[in-house]
């Protein structure tokens, strides 16, 4: 079938990509579910750090790509051997398409599915194909099993759940990246515990999310920390107790002083090496520090080692919230709709996809925090 779709076919390109358009909307060929497979009509799909580390190069991925991974839309047919959606049922998108045979997803712990990973770094779905093509004939690549930024999508029946379908595909979307890797984050990778602090650095969908996750796990006092005003007055919202410029020159003082020594958790979602560093040192003796961001793999981490021992910290990498999302997505969704998690907030506004270059241009400068292509 025709779709239409947002082709990435080199990555770099210099800002504001308003003026050079990295991503070209076009209409390319989306061939017909495997074995295994689903159909999915795009509803929704939101603009993510991890589109845009595509986009500016910082995080390589094989070209031609049609990018999205955060994303809702609804089944519309389903291959051979699909046992758990039916045409009609909305869904949301895992980033990491899980095989559940391998020792990760047997062990419990499926964003770290090895098939996946690897599916991903190649650029095809999990079975090891491209349904994407151009009208030449060429294949375009997968981002990330799903390529949602078009108006279908052919992925592996691992790479989605099943939701409500009552629930508004703008903000089913959400529960696909940003508020899974953010809550997850807390309740997950951290088990944060009532009365413990929380400290959280950088806040887009994820960060502020993490915010979000704090508040639902009783966490007191909740730390913001951000560059932008904006976003530090969302995060107070949202449910943090206090809020952090992070250019300010006694930020780390002042972290210190509200949370009596430093963070009992203390969560990086910038993506950068440089705010890791001060998230490590704004954490207390015994406290964790959760890393969620994905900076240019080129970045390192330079830390005082013996500190991991006489002050037994941990430093902990979070992926996809440490989530099962078949388990994490309806209970975080059922949360939301009673009212604990307001995902609704995240949502900057929407955009038709051939506006998506503006999208990234206001992504990359800082000031939305999820904005979603409505189809």
């Amino acid at each position: 079938m025709r779709i239409r779709a947002a082709v990435l076919t080199q990555s770099g390109a210099a800002r504001p990509y308003t003026d050079t358009r990295p991503l070209s909307v076009e209409e390319v060929e989306l061939r017909a579910p495997g074995p295994g497979e689903v159909l999915v009509r795009i509803g929704a799909a939101g603009l993510c750090h991890s589109d845009l580390s595509v986009v500016d190069g910082s995080r390589p991925r094989p070209l031609p790509m049609v990018l999205g991974h955060e994303a809702a839309g609804v089944v519309e047919a389903i291959g051979p051997g699909v046992a758990e959606v039916v045409p009609g049922d909305q869904v949301v998108f895992s980033f990491v398409p899980t095989c559940g045979r391998c020792g990760s997803c047997l062990s419990g712990r499926p964003a770290l599915c090895e098939p996946g990973a690897r599916a991903n770094l190649a650029g095809t779905l999990l079975t090891g194909g491209r349904r994407l093509a151009r009208a030449d004939g060429g294949l375009l690549n997968h981002h990330l099993g799903v390529s949602a930024f078009a108006d279908h999508a052919v992925v592996v029946e691992g790479s989605v759940v099943k939701v409500d379908r009552a629930i508004p595909p703008e903000r089913a979307a959400l529960f696909g990246c940003a508020v899974l890797t953010g809550v997850g984050a807390i309740v997950n990778t951290a088990a944060a515990e009532p009365g413990s602090s929380a400290v959280i650095f950088g806040l887009g969908g994820v960060g502020l999310s993490a915010v979000m996750g704090a508040r639902l796990a009783g966490c007191h006092p909740i730390v913001a920390v951000d560059l932008l005003a904006a976003k530090l007055d969302l995060a107070l919202d949202l449910g943090a107790t206090d809020a952090i410029r992070a250019d300010d020159a006694g930020a780390l003082d002042a972290i210190r002083a509200i949370t009596g020594g430093g963070g009992q958790t203390v969560v990086e979602a910038a993506g950068n090496a440089s705010v890791l560093a001060q998230a490590y040192a704004a954490t207390r003796r015994g406290g964790l520090t959760v890393s969620t961001g994905l900076p240019d793999p080129a970045q390192e981490l330079r830390i005082q080692a013996i500190s991991l021992v006489v002050e037994e910290r941990t430093l902990k990498g979070s992926f996809m919230g440490s989530a099962i999302p078949r388990r994490d997505v309806p209970r975080f969704m059922a949360l939301a709709e009673a009212g604990r998690l307001p995902v609704e907030r995240l949502i900057s506004g929407t955009l038709a996809l051939e506006e998506i270059n503006a999208g990234f241009d206001d992504l990359a400068a800082g000031t939305v925090v999820r904005q979603m292509v409505r189809f």
